[in-house]
């Protein structure tokens, strides 16, 4: 038993240290800048949107909750702590990533290429969504990071990652994924 006890706390030191090897070098890429950084909104409890969604009003989304907003917050932190460079913020136009974006960042502008497809109502759009977010990255040239406030489905579908609410997520101009950070609520 305290040979496996041993083994275990071994184990638990090592993985400790590789996690914080790999922050550290996400760091590193983070305020080296010329990254893509996508971040899931922050935690708005439940999935897809009502039936009644309409793209104008926030009261019929799904929207971010109290422990949202404070994930969001928490973003925010991250970045001017860390003192990472940004470019611009660029969020879907779901109320949930605008929110997001305002809270954490505060200016922002949306496109709709960052748009859910998560239901069968915006499904159709899919690939013309990813085609001219593709498009947009071509054409994108700085030495800071760009901020893609964006939703499960683009990451997955983009990134091929499947990201947790709130989490930033760090890819290079080709969609290479470089790392992740995971931003509790």
């Amino acid at each position: 038993m305290r040979l496996i006890n041993t083994i275990l706390i071994i184990f638990l030191i090592l993985t400790n240290g590789i996690k914080a090897d790999s922050e550290t070098q996400v760091l590193e890429y983070l305020k080296k800048g010329n990254n893509l950084i996508f971040i899931r909104h922050a935690y708005a409890p439940g999935n897809g949107d009502p039936d009644n969604f309409d793209i104008y009003d926030c009261s019929t989304q799904r929207n971010l909750s109290e422990l949202g907003r404070e994930q969001s917050k928490k973003i925010g932190s991250f970045f001017e702590k860390n003192k990472i460079p940004i470019e611009k913020v660029i969020s879907s136009e779901w109320c949930r990533c605008k929110e997001t974006s305002q809270i954490a960042f505060g200016k922002f502008e949306t496109k709709n290429f960052l748009n859910s497809f998560f239901s069968m109502k915006f499904l159709k759009k899919k690939k013309t969504q990813i085609k001219d977010l593709k498009k947009f990255i071509n054409n994108w040239n700085s030495d800071k990071n760009l901020i893609l406030v964006t939703h499960y489905v683009v990451i997955k579908e983009i990134l091929d990652y499947a990201p947790s609410s709130g989490e930033i997520v760090i890819s290079d101009k080709n969609f290479k994924k470089i790392g992740n950070i995971m931003i509790d609520y």
